[in-house]
């Protein structure tokens, strides 16, 4: 009997806990805050610098794993006709953001075009100036009489004259070339002796499809101060009304870097999969080589850089006036985007 009593003693002082945990829990989701919900979808427009291709790698993996989605993005990537383009549609208000050049911003800035960088995509120089490993030129020294060439004028032919002042040239010991972007082809039907211009990226493996070895000139290590290659512009009118959404894409873009850095096989797999012509063997070698350029922190601002470099333009009167660093670039991030 005594048994009995206890089993059913013991039974109801488990209907009375679970009841009362039951309640606890109905009281405690009650009081409990909405899971976080999604932000809501807003649209961004980007233009790159020039076609698809692996510089561009974190853009085209955050929107291929949905990165952009999950931070309520929905991101438009169009290509211009016209690589110079797309600062002067962001000025215009027709494009959200745009893929630039550091150099180039400066003097966009001085001329009164209303962008400025909100993030950097390739953190290093890719610049170079390249040669044929089979050439007699093995220091930068003896391009002295060599002809030259390059595809646009302004800041490309300052970064020239910079590195040639470096090793004790001037630009008339050279015989500059207009190739007209036929880097490759230039250098490969000995057009030229030396293209300046060239990413090192692309050029090295584009060579070595066509069975040329090429010797690259990193002008970082020839007196041209290091700057940020690829960068995100936008429209300083509109950013302080943009700028939360370009927060979300720069985090985005952070999230995607860090992806590829930690997946590069997958990734690449995954970036050619966005086009069919992006599948080929100078693209796969081209990825493998700007991993190590993307920027790790995409938003983050390295003033002194910005500063350094424009004083470097101001020395050679290639702009007229200094500028704040804030005029110039931001961390959107740092705003509290």
């Amino acid at each position: 009997m005594k048994r009995v009593l206890d089993r059913l003693w013991f039974t109801a002082l488990m209907a009375f806990l679970l009841t009362g945990a039951a309640r606890a829990d109905e009281r405690t989701d009650g009081n409990a805050p909405a899971p976080l919900a999604s932000p809501p979808e807003a649209s961004l427009r980007l233009m790159l610098d020039w076609y698809v291709n692996p510089s561009h790698g974190p853009i085209i993996i955050a929107e291929q794993k949905g990165y952009f989605r999950d931070l309520g993005l929905k991101v438009t990537i169009d290509t211009p006709a016209d690589p110079t383009a797309p600062p002067k549609l962001v000025a215009a208000g027709r494009e959200d953001l745009a893929l630039g050049y550091q150099p180039q911003l400066h003097l966009q800035v001085d001329e009164g075009l209303p962008v400025k960088r909100v993030g950097t995509l390739i953190g290093t120089p890719l610049n170079v100036l390249m040669v044929r490993a089979d050439s007699d030129i093995h220091q930068f020294s003896d391009l002295k009489g060599k002809r030259v060439g390059y595809s646009v004028g302004g800041v490309e032919e300052v970064l020239l004259a910079a590195m040639l002042n470096h090793s004790g040239l001037a630009m008339s010991d050279i015989e500059p070339v207009n190739v007209n972007f036929a880097l490759t082809p230039a250098l490969l039907s000995r057009q030229v002796d030396a293209v300046t211009g060239a990413f090192r990226n692309f050029e090295p493996a584009q060579l070595a499809q066509e069975g040329v070895e090429g010797r690259a000139f990193f002008i970082e290590e020839e007196g041209v101060p290091i700057y940020d290659e690829l960068i995100f512009l936008a429209n300083t009118k509109t950013l302080d009304e943009k700028r939360p959404l370009v927060s979300r894409f720069m985090k985005a873009i952070e999230q995607a870097t860090m992806w590829i850095v930690n997946h590069p096989d997958e990734s690449w797999t995954l970036f050619k999969s966005y086009d069919s012509s992006l599948d080929n063997e100078v693209n796969h070698k081209a990825w493998e080589a700007s991993i190590a350029r993307f920027a790790l922190r995409p938003a983050a601002l390295d003033t002194a850089r910005y500063r350094d470099f424009e004083s470097f333009l101001l020395d050679r009167g290639v702009i007229k006036k200094r500028v704040p660093v804030g005029r110039l670039a931001e961390d959107v991030n740092a705003a509290g985007g």
